[in-house]
């Protein structure tokens, strides 16, 4: 199924539409005809309105989403949130571990006594971008947690959310059984052989740190000797189905969200993988 509300202005009047009834949503134009920038209650307020636009045959793409910062006498400031947690007591220490890797302050916890605790935390809203799918996988899934606007305060500094870095499509094809099964145990993969990719998409995640840029679309060469273990039947690990919610979370900050009615795709800004070296060394060399 493909999206046949394609231009600009299609898309703007929907939006304007998104106003009328959906006071927590605010457009905001930056100056271009095919882009706009939306600001809203959390990612998952953003992703509903990405999703309803989805189903109505748009097609779009999403940058990641970020946090909006004022300036208080100079100094930038940005939005903190009191974020409150019940788990049980065994996963204290990992919540806590990882709360704190995106600059939360412990304010109080109450032992109940019955196996349960509640964490209450001072938490900036950028570093609960990605936090419910992980805080999920810590607490096997018996976590609870809520959170609420605290305020504004001063900037909290660099958080790394994700550690892992992203699999990358060097080329225009499809995807092989043979190239990914090569690759796949140094990898998670997003898409299973017979999807169509393209250069620039990122296909999977990295077991390391930095992005890899892969050719999964190579093809076995066939000859007519055959091999002693062609009998062999390998096992492909299932790709991670990933939602548009997750997507959002997973993507950096040079990764976009591509969202058509039949996928939801991640895909690096700049496509060409040439161009995305010459940025980076250009990020580096002003850095040093």
């Amino acid at each position: 199924m493909k999206g046949h509300k394609l231009t600009g202005r299609m898309v703007k009047d929907r939006l304007d539409r998104e106003l009328i009834g959906n006071v927590s949503v605010r457009l905001v134009d930056i100056g271009r005809p095919d882009a706009w920038e939306i600001q809203g209650r959390g990612e998952l307020a953003l992703a509903i309105l990405v999703e309803n636009m989805r189903r109505e045959g748009f097609e779009l793409t999403v940058g990641k989403p970020q946090v909006v910062t004022k300036k208080v006498n100079g100094a930038t400031h940005e939005p903190f949130e009191h974020l409150t947690v019940d788990a049980p007591e065994e996963y204290l220490g990992a919540i806590t571990q990882l709360l704190a890797a995106r600059k939360g302050r412990m304010e109080g916890m109450t032992n109940h006594g019955t196996g349960w605790v509640r964490m209450e935390f001072i938490v900036p809203s950028r570093g609960l971008i990605g936090f419910r799918t992980e805080f999920l996988t810590i607490s096997r899934g018996t976590g609870i947690a809520n959170a609420i606007a605290h305020g504004y305060g001063p900037w909290a500094g660099q958080i790394v959310t994700r550690q892992n870095g992203s699999i990358v499509s060097d080329r225009q094809g499809v995807a092989t059984p043979f190239a990914m099964m090569a690759l796949q145990e140094r990898m998670a993969f997003f898409v299973q052989p017979g999807d169509e990719v393209y250069e620039g998409m990122v296909v999977g995640e990295n077991a390391r740190a930095d992005d890899m840029d892969v050719n999964v679309t190579k093809e076995k060469q066939l000859n007519n000797i055959r091999s002693s273990t062609s009998e062999i039947l390998e096992k492909m690990t299932p790709p991670r189905d990933m939602t548009l919610e997750e997507c959002l979370e997973f993507a950096r900050e040079d990764e976009c969200v591509e969202v058509t009615p039949a996928k939801v795709r991640i895909r690096k800004v700049e496509l060409e993988q040439n161009a995305r070296q010459r940025a980076a060394s250009r990020l580096k060399k002003q850095n040093e």
